[in-house]
Formats: C-alpha cells, sequence, structure tokens
C-alpha cells in the first residue's frame, strides 16, 4: 500500500481507490491495520503552531523606538535623583504597555480554532462492523459513512451516494450545497469542482454515502489552509508604520541635539552633571510624552464607537487602518449577498413574470413583465407551475422568529416553496391535496427529481424539476395546450442566465388514477412543460450603496468567490462594482481561478486593479491575489467568513471577519467582526478610521510645536549661557497635564465635512508633511520667542527668578491653549467647524487654566515646582501671546485654501 502525498484521488475509479488502501466499503481496514497506520500518519488532527509565552509578548511592548526614548529619559532621571520625573515618564511606559498586551494577547489563535473544527465523531466500518469513533481517531483507509447532518471528519473519496449534497461554502465559497458523485473526474479539475470528494470540516445538508478517507489532519484541503495561515504574514498597520517612523526621526534629532548641547556646556567649562541635566531637560521638553497615552486613548475610542456601530476591533491600531484602506476584497456570498436563494423571474412558456422580495420571507408580489400588474391567483398556468416547485421538493421553512426562517434541506427548494407563498400557495395545503404516492430523488446522472401525486380527477400526476437540458427534450406541449417552442424557452434561459439567475425547468405527465410507482422510463417522453424560475442569491440592498460610498471615496471593491463566474459577474454588476469590461462590453470583467494560476507573478500585479470579480478561486489563490494588491501600494481590507478566508484575512492589512456566519477559525484571524455579518457597516467602519485618524494627526500637529518650543528654549541656554526660564519638571507639568486636558480633547472632534469624499491617504506618507513640519517650526519658534520675551521682561523688572519662571510656564500653557483651537481643523476654520460643535475643547481649557492658577498661588505647588505667584500683567501677557498665535494660525489656514496650497491630510 502505498499513499503519494501529490496523489489526485478524485482522478480513480472506486474499485481503485479501494485496491490501493487495501480496504473496502464491506469491511472496512482489519483492527491491527489501523494502530499500524495511525502509527505512520499520525492522528487527524492539525499542528498547532508554538506560540510566545506571555512573558515575551509582554516584552515586546518595550521594543519600540518611542518607549527607548522614554526609558533612556527614566533611566537619566533616575541618575540625576529626579525621583518624580522618573515615576511619571515610566509610568506612562508601563501603563502603555500594559494595554498594549492584553490586546496583543488576544490575537493569533486561528491554529487552536481550526484544530477544533475536527473535534467531531464519526461513523466508520473496521473490520466488518459499523462503530462510532471520534474523528481524531480515523487514519488513511478508512471507510466512513456520511449522512445528513454530519460533519465530514477527513478528506474523502466518495464510493456510494443516495442523494448526498454537502455545504462546501467554508472551504470554497459555493452558495449552494454541492450534489455529490461518484464518477472519476479529469485530472486538474479544480477544488471547488471536484463532486466526488467530501472534503474535512464541511457540512452534509442531504442524502447519505460511503467514502474511504484519503487525508487526515495536515494532509486535508483544511491542513493546508492552517499552513498558509501560519505562514502568512501579520503586517504594521499604516498607524504603527508611521508611529515608528516618527519616533525614529525624534531619536535621531534628539541625540544631535543632545550632543549639541553636551559640547556647547562643556566648552564653558560646566561640570558633568550640568551636562547630564541639559540632557533631560532636552529629552523630556522634545519627547511628547502624552503621544503614547492619547494614541491609546483615541483608538480605545474608536473602538467604542466602531461597537456601538456594530463592528468589534480585535487590534487596537486596526481603526486607524481602516481610514486609510484603499481596496476592500469581500467574499460574496453571506457578506455582498444575502446567502438565500430567492427566485426573481418565472416563465411559463409564453408569459413571463418578474418576483420581487428577498430572502425566504412570503414578501413580495409576482408580477407580469410586459405590463407590471400583479400576477392573478388563478392563472392556471403560474399556479400549476408553482405547485410542481411546492410538491417536487423535500425541504421545510421552519419560522424561528419575526421575518427569520430557518431551512430545513435544500436552500434551493426553499426559494421554490416562497416563490408559491407570494401568489399564496402553501405547502402543506398542496400536500393534503395532492398525497404523494412516490418518488425519484434527484441524481446527477439524470439531473432531475419526480413525485407521484393523486390528484382530484381521479388521476395520479407526476411533477419534474430539473435541468433544462434535459426535461425540454422531452417535453411536447405547454400546459394550456400549445406546442413548445425550443428555441423561444432557450432563449429566455439564455437571458435569465446572462442575469447569473440558475434556472430549473418544471414539467408533468399524468397517469392512470393506479399508477402507484414511478420509474425513470415513464418519464422519458410525453411531458408538459409548466415552465422556468430563475433564482439568485441576491444582493444585500444596504451593501448596494455601502459599495457605491466606498468607490465614491476612492475604495476599490473586489468580489473575491469560490462561486461560478457567471454569476459572481452578474452580482457585481448589481452592486455596481468597478471594473473593466470585457471586449463584448456585455458584463463586467471577471476572471476565474484555473485564468489566474495561468498569470506570472508580474502579469497578475500589472492586471489586478482593473479587475473587479475573482471566482472560483482557492485559499492559496485569494492569498496570492491580496499579496498582488499590497506590492502595488494598496492598504487592502479583506472580508470573509468561510475557513478559506482565513489564510488572506491574515496576509491582508486589516482582516474583516462576519460574526454571524463566519467560523471561528476566520474570527480569530481577523482584527475586526461584523456582528450583523453586514457590509455597510465596513463603510460605517472606515469613516470613523479616517475620523481618527484625522484626530490623531491633530493631536500630533498641536504637540510637536510645543516639543520643539521647549527643547529650543533648552538649546538656546545652552548655546548662548542663558539661564533656562522653564526648570525640567516644569517641562514635565506642562506636557503630562496639557496632553490630559488639552490634547486629549481633540480625540472627541466630530468628523469634518467631506470626509469620504477624500480619496485614501497614500500608506507611505509620513506623518510629519511639510505643511506640518514648516507649521511645527514657525509655532515651535514663536514659543521660544514669548517664553523669553517675558521672562526677560520679568528679570528686566527686578521679580525673583520663580517668579519670572511662573511667568513663562503661563505663557508656554496659554499658547498651547490658543493653538489648540486651531488645530481642531488642519483645513477648516474653527467657526466654520462650529465653535461650540466639541464642548470638551472648552471644557479643558477651563480647567488647563485652573490648574495653572493653582500652580502659581498654591504655596504647596510653588514648593514642588519652584514656582510663585505672580501679578496680572504676567497673565494679560501670556493671554496676549496665545491670542497672537491664534490669529496667525487662522490665517496661515485661509492663506493656503485661497491661494490653492494642499493641506496634506
Amino acid at each position: 500500500m502505498s499513499r503519494p502525498e501529490t496523489e489526485q484521488w478524485y482522478h480513480f475509479e472506486t474499485d481503485e481507490i479501494a485496491s490501493r488502501w487495501e480496504t473496502s466499503s464491506e469491511q472496512g481496514l482489519p483492527l491491527l491495520e489501523v494502530a499500524r497506520r495511525r502509527n505512520r500518519f499520525g492522528p487527524n488532527q492539525l499542528t498547532q503552531a508554538k506560540g510566545e509565552t506571555k512573558l515575551r509578548v509582554f516584552i515586546r511592548q518595550f521594543q519600540q523606538p518611542l518607549v527607548y526614548i522614554l526609558l533612556v529619559a527614566t533611566a537619566l532621571t533616575l541618575v540625576l535623583r529626579e525621583w518624580a520625573d522618573a515615576a511619571v515618564i515610566f509610568g506612562v511606559v508601563l501603563v502603555n504597555s500594559i494595554i498594549g498586551y492584553v490586546q496583543e494577547a488576544k490575537a493569533l489563535k486561528a491554529i487552536s480554532a481550526l484544530s477544533k473544527v475536527l473535534s467531531s465523531d464519526a461513523n466508520v466500518v473496521r473490520g466488518g462492523q459499523v462503530s462510532q469513533i471520534s474523528a481524531a481517531d480515523l487514519v488513511p483507509g478508512d471507510c466512513v459513512k456520511l449522512q445528513s447532518g454530519d460533519r465530514v471528519p477527513a478528506d474523502i473519496r466518495l464510493l456510494h451516494q443516495r442523494d448526498l449534497q454537502i455545504d462546501e461554502s467554508a472551504l470554497t465559497g459555493e452558495s449552494v450545497p454541492v450534489e455529490k458523485s461518484v464518477t472519476a473526474l479529469a485530472e486538474g479539475t479544480p477544488l471547488a469542482e471536484r463532486t466526488n470528494m467530501a472534503f474535512s470540516s464541511t457540512l452534509v445538508t442531504y442524502g447519505t454515502g460511503t467514502g474511504i478517507v484519503v487525508a487526515t489532519g495536515d494532509h486535508t484541503e483544511i491542513g493546508h489552509i492552517n499552513k498558509l495561515i501560519a505562514t502568512a504574514d501579520v503586517l504594521e498597520t499604516p498607524l504603527v508604520r508611521r508611529i515608528n517612523e516618527l519616533s525614529h526621526t525624534l531619536l535621531k534629532v534628539i541625540l544631535v541635539l543632545a550632543a549639541c548641547v553636551a559640547f556647547s556646556i562643556l566648552l564653558r567649562g560646566e561640570p558633568a552633571v550640568e551636562v547630564l541635566l541639559a540632557a533631560v531637560a532636552l529629552a523630556v521638553g522634545a519627547i511628547p510624552e502624552g503621544l503614547p497615552a492619547v494614541v491609546t486613548a483615541t483608538l480605545a475610542l474608536g473602538v467604542s464607537r466602531l461597537a456601538s456601530r456594530r463592528a468589534i476591533v480585535r487590534k487596537l491600531p486596526a481603526v486607524e487602518t481602516l481610514g486609510s484602506t484603499s481596496v476592500i476584497c469581500s467574499d460574496k456570498t453571506g457578506t455582498l449577498t444575502q446567502n438565500q436563494m430567492t427566485v426573481r423571474r418565472i416563465s411559463t412558456g409564453n408569459q413571463q413574470y418578474d418576483v420581487d422580495g428577498s430572502g425566504y420571507e412570503a414578501k413580495g408580489s409576482i408580477t407580469a413583465a410586459t405590463t407590471s400588474d400583479i400576477a392573478p391567483v388563478d392563472d392556471h398556468q403560474l399556479v400549476e407551475m408553482l405547485r410542481a416547485g411546492v410538491l417536487c421538493n423535500d425541504t421545510r421553512l421552519v419560522s424561528v422568529g419575526h421575518s427569520e426562517w430557518k431551512v430545513e434541506g435544500d436552500p434551493t427548494e426553499a426559494a421554490l416553496l416562497t416563490s408559491a407563498l407570494k401568489l399564496g400557495l402553501e405547502g402543506h395545503v398542496a400536500n393534503s391535496e395532492f398525497p404523494r404516492r412516490d418518488a425519484i430523488p434527484f441524481e446527477s446522472q439524470y439531473q432531475y427529481m419526480a413525485t407521484l401525486h393523486q390528484s382530484h380527477a381521479d388521476q395520479s400526476v407526476a411533477y419534474i424539476k430539473g435541468s433544462v437540458e434535459r426535461l425540454l427534450p422531452r417535453c411536447k406541449l405547454l400546459a394550456d395546450g400549445s406546442p413548445v417552442d425550443s428555441a423561444a424557452i432557450e432563449s429566455q434561459v439564455a437571458e435569465m442566465a446572462a442575469d447569473g439567475l440558475r434556472v430549473l425547468a418544471f414539467a408533468k405527465k399524468t397517469f392512470p388514477a393506479d399508477k402507484t410507482n414511478l420509474e425513470h422510463d415513464d418519464l422519458t417522453s410525453g411531458l408538459e412543460l409548466l415552465g422556468l424560475q430563475g433564482m439568485i442569491d441576491p444582493p444585500r440592498p444596504e451593501a448596494i450603496k455601502a459599495v457605491a460610498a466606498c468607490q465614491n471615496a476612492g475604495i476599490k471593491v473586489k468580489m473575491i468567490t469560490g462561486d461560478h463566474v457567471g454569476t459572481a459577474t452578474a452580482i457585481a454588476g448589481q452592486l455596481g462594482l468597478a471594473g473593466r469590461r470585457n471586449d463584448e462590453n456585455t458584463g463586467l470583467f471577471g476572471i476565474t481561478g484555473t485564468q489566474l494560476e495561468a498569470l506570472s507573478d508580474r502579469e497578475l500585479i500589472d492586471s489586478v486593479e482593473e479587475i473587479a470579480v475573482f471566482a472560483r478561486v482557492s485559499p492559496a489563490q485569494k492569498l496570492r491575489l491580496v499579496e498582488a494588491l499590497q506590492s502595488k501600494g494598496n492598504v487592502v481590507a479583506m472580508t470573509g467568513d468561510g475557513v478559506n478566508d482565513a489564510p488572506a484575512l491574515r496576509q491582508a492589512n486589516i482582516g474583516v471577519a462576519m460574526g454571524i456566519t463566519g467560523t471561528e477559525v476566520t474570527k480569530e484571524a481577523a482584527d475586526m467582526i461584523l456582528t450583523d455579518d453586514n457590509f455597510a457597516t465596513i463603510e460605517a467602519a472606515v469613516e470613523e478610521g479616517r475620523g481618527i485618524y484625522d484626530n490623531l494627526k491633530k493631536f500630533i500637529a498641536w504637540t510637536l510645536p510645543t516639543n520643539l518650543g521647549e527643547a529650543g528654549i533648552i538649546l538656546v541656554a545652552a548655546f548662548l549661557g542663558f539661564q533656562l526660564p522653564i526648570t525640567p519638571l516644569q517641562i514635565l507639568w506642562i506636557n503630562m497635564s496639557t496632553a490630559i486636558l488639552l490634547g486629549a480633547t481633540l480625540a472627541f472632534e466630530p468628523k469634518e465635512p467631506g470626509l469620504m469624499a477624500r480619496p485614501p491617504r497614500d500608506a507611505n506618507e509620513p506623518i510629519l508633511s511639510v505643511t506640518l513640519m514648516w507649521r511645527t517650526l514657525w509655532v515651535g519658534a514663536l514659543l521660544v520667542l514669548a517664553t523669553y520675551g517675558v521672562f526677560a521682561f520679568k528679570k528686566y523688572l527686578g521679580v525673583e527668578l520663580e517668579s519670572a519662571r511662573t511667568a513663562a510656564v503661563n505663557v508656554i500653557v496659554m499658547g498651547q491653549a490658543a493653538y489648540l483651537l486651531t488645530c481642531r481643523s488642519l483645513r477648516h476654520s474653527m467657526f466654520q467647524l462650529g465653535i461650540f460643535s466639541n464642548p470638551l475643547v472648552w471644557a479643558g481649557i477651563a480647567a488647563m487654566i485652573g490648574l495653572q492658577v493653582m500652580l502659581t498661588y498654591v504655596p504647596l505647588l510653588n514648593q514642588i515646582f519652584e514656582t510663585q505667584p505672580t501679578t496680572w500683567r504676567p497673565w494679560a501677557l501670556a493671554f496676549g501671546t496665545g491670542l497672537v498665535l491664534f490669529l496667525l494660525s487662522e490665517i496661515d489656514k485661509a492663506w493656503r485654501s485661497v491661494g490653492g496650497v494642499k493641506e496634506a491630510s
């Protein structure tokens, strides 16, 4: 017995399969052989990757450039025995690290979730006896029996089947259960078309089957997905990347400035302790200590907002990543569509009807296609055709709540029950009037199902439903007695198929009253064609609006599905997806997995942005598509609900899973989960993400000039030998108090007008744009001049050093408060936004002024921070400085707006 890893088991005949595995469907494997194969192949479980320890995850939170700077500042303050400074700086680091650890502790559990998929039982034949065992104990060569409701325990080559249908949507993306067969298939048959195989983790929805296990554990198709998840790169989000770039820049600038300061002080012969003190002052002044806390707080606020809009974020940076998304790759079934088959068009041969409504709820009507008149309930031909769909049917629709229905059986048959209900034809009534006598179940080689019923006219009548190709040649007459026009019927079928509809034909044949059994030979000819029903899994109405909103925001939407390309392109057309048209200009351009496989990497990269639909794609191909889009510089969001989506979700910049229909594997691999499975929620999340990034950038635009100004104050003192206008502890007071009371209020700034009219941000665009750097320089310089001006003026008046420094601190704080007002928008004036549209800004300014009053006049704070009460004149100078700074900033924005200068966002 041999088992090549690359064997295409679907290609062999059933007897050859049994021979190669030295087994049979009657006897199964000998009991002693089972143990040998378990030793050889191992248990039917997926290998779990060894994860990081909790300690390692926690330590990694400190391995960031900005944190390095703060840790160095902490160390220096400890050397100088500035205990309060050291405690506050390290406290900021510790709090941010704890938050990051808590978020990441839940992040990478996809492999564990995949292993749970296999924790089920299986009915197996061993030694001629049928027994139920744990799926983990299966070995290759085992003979397994399947029935409706079973989860397939391993990859199985089918030997026998009766009406077997398996839901493979979680693995292949198929929107309807796959009808299985045992016929050998050609080599190279795509995964979604291997109808003689049953794959691990899929669900049997109908019928029975028997087959031989040909792959277990890591060798199954789901095992291959497991490996793809393990190898997919977890990419940095744009925010993390930009913060790291900013931190590296700050690190280099601070090191250079510190060296210059140290060299300057040493040249004047000052002692080493003064060098260290100046370096600490420079570090504390230049480092935006509040940045990590405000970034975390802003993202956490975004998480809360998204949760209220039915999107659960598992990783904080994912909030901002949504705002920079340029491409959304969406699965079709259940994501863009309702995952509920719906009849859209009906034909009785001579008359065509349109059907509205969606899903399995019987709301909607049937109207004539030409006149839009509602079909009468006594239309004999229409009623007879709908009755055929109800009686030739083994499915039940069960109400499970308000407007919610559960399908017990096949979704296609459920759609037929619903279309009949829209004309008032109820299933239980029809079955009581026409009791069933016999049935021929659907078989793939015949491609139809037939049922025999007792009729009112003391006759027996057979109703048949199936493929048009099989039934049309057997029909000579329509239900009204007119001859069948095959060309006209085929034209109607082609028209429905062009719209992505799955078409079923319906027929009947009458027999004598004593007919009690039905055979295939009874149905070879003499049938009456009742008509056609065309159905589709319709798009969500809200998804159509969401796709349009995304495309208006410059975000490309791609459909990546395992479904048929015709169905996928038809749905894409209804959704309004933008993409290159084909040569005939008859529909949206789509590409299949087979065509995709034939493309080189360069050909795929060159064309991937022009294609809107990718159909019949495998998990590995989904991963390749995401990588191709990322190679073009796109920030990619990947949505999905099935196991087959998990690797691509991990590779994408942000993975979005469906909360209701999504598998545990998908949820664990995702960055965000939609609790309502609604694509429209993604559009809302993108808007929130853009608003959050806007607010983060506003905070950075506000805090950097202050830090530059404080560093400039130290530099001027070091190079010119001036006395420091503010001490390191006072700098720390300014940075931490203003970050909390002033800067943090920008996180609550409402979203600006026209937010979703902007194109996506360039993922490579740095946070420090040219405009922002220029603004940082001149605002920082103004703060330096104002601080030294007030400090020198106070010294000129002969006041004590502590009083002069108190006035200088108040100048910086009032300047920051005034600049906060203009940073509420980097594009619009505060008056355009609404002066009181963010009341927290004014509350923060009031609280900050209150703190400064306490710092100036409370004796205890005077003692701790070396401050001293002042007269009203220094306060007037501080408020005047703030007013000048506000006016200059607003003039700068207005000038750029009028002059057409682009403000980088």
